[in-house]
């Protein structure tokens, strides 16, 4: 199937987001500038020492975690669909002195752009729900990899995506594992909610843990842990509370909020 359109659209929406998120409270980026780490707790854990480690970073946004990663030592390689956001990250990696590299493209076609393999394949939090397929998507991150090498993924939970949140309180009605795309208009941008007039104009899909994992190992790669959370490093979900531990959680902790997942592909 071709999506092409939907591509294009989440394309020019993730571009107009780049400059007002770059300007957010939420992003922080002049205290990044000044030494502030990007990365939260359960990469950080999960990774350890990637000194020396290449890396690749799917989907990184305007590149923060990518950077992140190369001050602790990885020699990184960030990509990403939007043009404006990989422009901000390679001004960014100049002015910050760092060696990273930035590649503008599509994640689906990241072996058509870079041939190089990676000791890590990294991606975390929003990411695979822009997918509308996630076969291909494991089969390239099976292919940028270097034998014995690790992908991490961190994302929000699939449950969490069940939920219309234009609607007050959110209604839970999309299906966990509906392969229909969803289509979203709103104003705002989860960086900036209350200041930033963009419409955002969205296609999204939902992918239960069962389809990543599935996708995953018929790729070639072995799971080495699947973990659930329900607790989230954002404050991204009506209703949220602030933890003793800097993190959020629903009062009632019902269902997760995030998942992390680590897996290798055979030396």
């Amino acid at each position: 199937m071709d999506y092409k359109k939907e591509f294009d659209t989440n394309r020019e929406t993730w571009n107009k987001k780049v400059a007002i998120h770059a300007a957010s409270d939420f992003y922080n980026l002049e205290n990044f500038k000044s030494g502030d780490d990007s990365l939260k707790s359960y990469e950080i854990k999960a990774m350890g020492d990637v000194n020396g480690k290449r890396m690749l970073h799917l989907q990184c946004h305007f590149g923060q975690d990518t950077l992140s990663w190369a001050r602790r030592g990885a020699k990184c390689t960030g990509i990403d669909i939007s043009d404006e956001a990989i422009q901000l990250a390679r001004s960014l990696n100049r002015e910050l002195g760092l060696d990273a590299e930035f590649v503008c493209c599509n994640v689906l076609d990241v072996s058509d752009n870079i041939s190089e393999t990676f000791d890590i394949v990294f991606t975390s939090y929003g990411v695979i729900g822009w997918l509308p397929e996630l076969k291909p998507w494991a089969k390239m991150i099976s292919e940028r990899l270097k034998p014995g090498g690790i992908f991490y993924l961190v994302e929000f939970h699939p449950i969490a995506w069940m939920f219309d949140y234009q609607q007050h309180p959110p209604k839970m009605i999309y299906g966990y594992q509906q392969k229909e795309a969803i289509y979203e208009e709103y104003e705002g941008t989860y960086a900036d909610e209350e200041n930033s007039a963009i419409i955002s104009k969205e296609y999204g899909w939902n992918h239960g843990l069962g389809e990543v994992v599935t996708a995953l190992t018929q790729a070639g790669l072995t799971v080495e842990f699947l973990r659930e959370h329900d607790e989230s490093p954002y404050d991204v979900f009506p209703g949220l509370e602030k933890t003793d531990n800097g993190m959020f959680a629903r009062e009632d902790r019902l269902f997760p909020l995030v998942f992390e997942l680590k897996a290798k592909k055979s030396g």
